[in-house]
């Protein structure tokens, strides 16, 4: 089958073909990819930098959206012909979704809700997961204050939305370019971070922080109030102070958590943007991702 990630004696990602994956197993379901995410997370799998269990030669990704074409004994939740969209890792066969097939627990995937295509469902795992998983961890309820740094990537923009939605006042750190765009999603204050001085322009007092940027942490700190919270999504959590209760997250796979959001991006009250490259320009694409140069978009691969 053809596929995009890395062969057993290179690191480089390329175009692959590859062998098919083994027939599901108890509680799993084989899934025709229709498309799959790419986030900069990828180029930590290749490394073993995040450990989803990746055997070379392997196809990377770890989420996406497809079909049902077999399933496993016991499971009752899918059929084959559903769509379904998941998050997995690690990776039941050891390769990932940047190929025509993937091997998934069952218990991970979502049923995808009429309305929503490939492309949109496939945008939606990593990013939208992470931003449940850390709202519901830091538990702000409505008139709170949130500050997210780098508000206008794929993560912030969802985490944005979703605060808002609970009546979370948000201020985001974006580029100009993005105010516009976050302030409708529901921010009430988006900041320039190009500007160095940004935050002397904030009001200070945050019941939490949410560090999506990298190296903001220890400039966030600062602003979050004493007994308030701080969640960092990029590993750099900075010490506890001032009663500041302080840890890094990283996303699970959850397959009810994410019926919910991809309910909502069906409904259009989840806003996605993504933007679809077929499966042949992975490796230039995950260049890009990494290289920061996807201007805000989340980029998905397609099969077809």
């Amino acid at each position: 089958m053809k596929a995009c990630g890395v062969s057993s004696t290179e690191k480089d990602v390329t175009v692959l073909e590859l062998p098919e994956p083994p027939s599901p197993g108890p509680g799993q379901i084989l899934v025709a990819v229709e498309a799959a995410g790419v986030g900069p997370w990828d180029e930590l799998v290749i490394d073993a930098s995040w450990d989803v269990e990746l055997r070379p030669p392997a196809a990377l990704g770890v989420e996406g959206a497809g079909r049902v074409v077999a399933v496993g004994a016991g499971v009752t939740g899918f059929a084959v012909g559903d769509r379904v969209l998941a998050h997995e890792a690690p990776l039941p066969a050891g390769s990932g979704f940047w190929a025509e097939r993937i091997l998934l627990d069952a218990d991970h995937a979502a049923a995808c809700p009429p309305g929503l295509d490939a492309v949109h469902a496939a945008a939606l795992p990593v990013n939208g997961l992470t931003a449940w998983q850390s709202l519901e961890k830091l538990g702000l309820s409505r008139g709170q204050r949130l500050l997210i740094t780098n508000g206008g990537g794929a993560t912030g923009a969802l985490a944005v939305q979703l605060a808002a939605a609970k009546g979370i006042e948000v201020t985001a750190t974006a580029s100009a370019t993005a105010a516009e765009r976050l302030l409708g999603l529901g921010a009430t204050e988006v900041v320039d971070y190009h500007d160095p001085n940004w935050p002397a322009t904030v009001r200070g007092g945050f019941d939490a922080a949410l560090i999506i940027a990298d190296g903001t942490a220890a400039t966030a700190l600062p602003l979050v109030r004493d007994g308030g919270q701080l969640c960092s999504l990029t590993s750099d959590a900075p010490p506890e102070e001032r009663g500041i209760t302080s840890w890094d997250l990283y996303v699970e796979p959850n397959g009810a958590q994410l019926l919910q959001l991809a309910e909502q991006a069906a409904a259009g009250t989840l806003k996605l943007a993504p933007q679809p490259l077929p499966l042949s320009e992975g490796p230039a694409v995950l260049t890009r991702v990494v290289d920061g140069r996807a201007g805000g978009k989340k980029i998905v691969l397609t099969t077809e």
